[in-house]
């Protein structure tokens, strides 16, 4: 998809706009699509176009009123970026506003998982064919998940290499948007994965290029449908429910994480306002707004913060901040 041919009035600017998100880190070959869709809609759509109009954009958007909201709403964002950049060379380009995103369920909510659901899932998984590397593999794989908050392909794109136990810390080099980050480590965190390298190595005695750090049972990296499939068995086993439209789904371990990271902060009277930026580079978020989409109001979590604004309005009632 790299060398799409663009054929419409606006050809020129749509193939370096492209190029121009590609080297940003943007998801190209998704964009580059819509990118061609609509190229392909001013190619019929005739005349010497120097610029996208409303009548142009409104009549585009006619044509995808029968996508999938949540796609739908991608195609607006892009055609916005789109008509932002091309009006920096041509003022009268119309630049639409601002779409929200689209949701794939309008009515989901992440599974936040108790410490002991957890525990019963690594235990269960540390129980997987015995004899193998998988129940070492799937108990650190979720393991790690679930105390660094890592997306699972974040995870499976880790090498070896990428661990580095004298400093106790992961380097993520294909993080979300290409974004690579440092992930520093809990010296119990880097424990296990130590006692893992050593199974995994006697596993193969030596790789072709950089080696996975999580192996399939054929020796590959992991592939996610692999992982999804093993964890839905083990909550099975588990006996903790789940529907195919509302999950748990492993990523939930991901959103498990912020929410149990912002418990222990209330938990040592931390300022949470202060440690969300932290939360945020860790998860490797661009903003607090991506994390708190993470951070739901489970009871322990409300428990907390009524408690901690309890205890705030006590002391300024005291001091006659507050009047009762």
């Amino acid at each position: 998809m790299r060398h799409c041919v663009f054929t419409s009035p606006l050809a020129d600017r749509i193939k370096t706009f492209s190029e121009l998100r590609r080297l940003c880190g943007a998801q190209y070959n998704g964009q580059v699509s819509i990118l061609r869709s609509f190229d392909q809609f001013l190619t019929r759509f005739g005349g010497g176009l120097a610029y996208v109009t409303r009548e142009v954009h409104d009549a585009y958007l006619r044509t995808i009123v029968h996508l999938h909201p949540r796609y739908r709403s991608n195609q607006c964002s892009v055609l916005r970026h789109f008509c932002i950049y091309l009006s920096r060379y041509e003022s009268g380009c119309y630049v639409p506003a601002p779409v929200p995103a689209g949701k794939s369920h309008d009515n989901w909510r992440a599974y936040i998982f108790s410490q002991d659901q957890v525990r019963h899932v690594l235990s269960a998984a540390s129980q997987l064919q015995h004899g193998s590397a998988r129940p070492h593999t799937f108990r650190v794989l979720f393991g790690l998940m679930y105390t660094t908050g890592l997306r699972l392909g974040e995870a499976l794109a880790l090498n070896i290499g990428d661990f580095h136990p004298d400093t106790l810390r992961l380097y993520v080099q294909c993080g979300k948007f290409r974004k690579a980050r440092w992930v520093p480590l809990a010296g119990s965190v880097g424990d296990v994965l130590e006692e893992y390298l050593d199974v995994r190595q006697r596993i193969i005695a030596k790789d072709p290029g950089p080696p996975p750090l999580f192996l399939s049972t054929q020796r590959r990296r992991l592939h996610p449908c692999t992982v999804e499939t093993v964890f839905y068995q083990l909550l099975e086993q588990c006996g903790i429910q789940r529907t195919k439209k509302h999950g748990p789904r492993v990523h939930d371990l991901r959103h498990t994480f912020a929410v149990q990271r912002l418990l222990e902060w209330y938990r040592d009277g931390q300022d949470i306002n202060a440690r969300l930026p932290a939360l945020a580079t860790y998860m490797g978020h661009v903003s607090i707004a991506s994390t708190q989409i993470y951070i739901q109001a489970t009871p322990e979590l409300c428990e907390c913060a009524s408690q901690r604004f309890l205890s705030y309005a006590r002391m300024n009632s005291i001091t006659g901040g507050i009047t009762p």
